[in-house]
């Protein structure tokens, strides 16, 4: 059997027909870039995180950029992130000539701790970021408590993270401002790059709107430096087909995922330390906590040979992410050294990513979690 770790063609398949005629009519009505479409988008992010401003732009870096911009930072500042997370999250603050400051994980959730904020913020912090990983929310009660007190911008980094919940509320609308990736593997995916800044504050999300212009209001007038950071018609026509899945899509990956925790569980696997399932910290939905699974991503000893084995059954796996951001050699200027973070450290060198796409058959989900039991159990 082939279990891809994603299969978009799966997903493709139930709305071809939505798909393909949202995109005619773009094209019959010629209007590419922002427009209608992109309107109509906005909106429906907006009504969907439950705040009053979303910005469609170009992709989830870009939204990192913008949000960052509309703050002002550059060269003298400092943003406090995870070193656990995609390149993005940190690389867009390099750009704006900033300083990268990390501050280490929680090893069960696998976001930034907010118990160890306190001991790197300091008089240049001009923002944190916190990351909601592979779906599920970061701690952002005690990050916002710490940011006011020190007066100090969030930016939830809410790319793999759209429709999560904490405490009954939606990732990305907590912060300043939040932002979104659409890039075709996240749960609201495109056909290609785009991403959204959501914020409560009109303002905020009016600079975006200059920013992602070149900087211009009205045309062809600069009062500040900005970029061509424009969402595409038919990106936003394709998300907005997709919109009315979300919710049944990333409950159908939450019963994938309960059938990986009871099948695991009852393999004996973690009991014996081979694995560790993910632990939501936000799990009861009872709560208001949602856990999107944009991955579902386990700790596993052996972890190399082990996907090394599922590949030979024919199981696509990936590790998300190999080496964390304060060992990349691009920020070695910034002087950190192995150990610094030893929680992202030991996560980069344990987890393994295996499929939760919604389109999972009983068969494929049975034959990935058989395949990794078989493996520890050495049949």
């Amino acid at each position: 059997m082939n279990v891809p770790i994603l299969d978009l063609s799966a997903q493709y398949k139930t709305i071809r027909a939505e798909v393909r005629a949202a995109i005619d009519r773009v094209c019959e009505s010629q209007h590419f870039v922002l427009g209608p479409e992109v309107e109509r988008l906005e909106k429906s992010i907006a009504a969907y995180t439950g705040v009053a401003n979303a910005v469609g732009v170009s992709s989830g870096t870009d939204a990192l950029l913008t949000a960052l911009m509309a703050l002002d930072i550059g060269p003298g500042d400092e943003v406090v992130t995870s070193p656990f997370t995609f390149f993005a999250t940190a690389g867009t603050i390099a750009r704006l000539g900033a300083k990268i400051v990390f501050s280490d994980i929680d090893p069960v959730t696998f976001n930034i701790d907010p118990a160890r904020l306190p001991g790197v913020i300091g008089p240049r912090t001009k923002a944190i970021i916190p990351v909601h990983l592979f779906g599920q929310c970061a701690d952002m009660d005690p990050i916002l408590e710490i940011a006011g007190q020190r007066n100090v911008a969030v930016i939830e980094d809410a790319a793999q993270s759209i429709g999560s919940a904490y405490k009954d509320r939606r990732s990305g609308s907590m912060g300043e401002m939040g932002v979104f990736s659409f890039f075709p593997s996240k749960n609201l995916g495109g056909f290609g790059d785009g991403g959204m800044v959501v914020s409560r504050h009109a303002e905020r999300s009016e600079k975006i709107r200059i920013l992602r212009v070149h900087g211009s209001k009205p045309k062809y007038y600069h009062k500040i430096v900005g970029g061509n950071f424009r969402l595409d018609a038919l990106q936003a026509a394709v998300l907005n087909v997709k919109m009315k899945y979300l919710e049944s899509w990333s409950a159908a990956r939450r019963v994938n995922a309960a059938f990986y925790d009871r099948v695991f569980a009852e393999s004996g696997l973690p009991a014996r330390g081979d694995v560790v399932i993910p632990q939501p910290v936000w799990k009861s939905v009872e709560d208001g906590n949602h856990h999107i699974y944009n991955q579902y991503t386990l700790r596993c000893r052996r972890r190399n040979e082990l996907k090394a084995y599922l590949k030979e059954k024919g199981i696509g796996t990936e590790i998300y992410y190999p080496l964390p951001l304060h060992l990349q050699e691009c920020f070695s200027a910034l002087g950190y050294r192995r150990g610094d973070f030893p929680e992202s450290e030991r996560a980069a060198a344990e987890v393994l990513s295996i499929p939760i796409y919604p389109e999972l058959t009983s068969e494929q989900k049975e034959y990935v979690a058989g395949s990794l039991i078989a493996f520890y159990s050495g049949r």
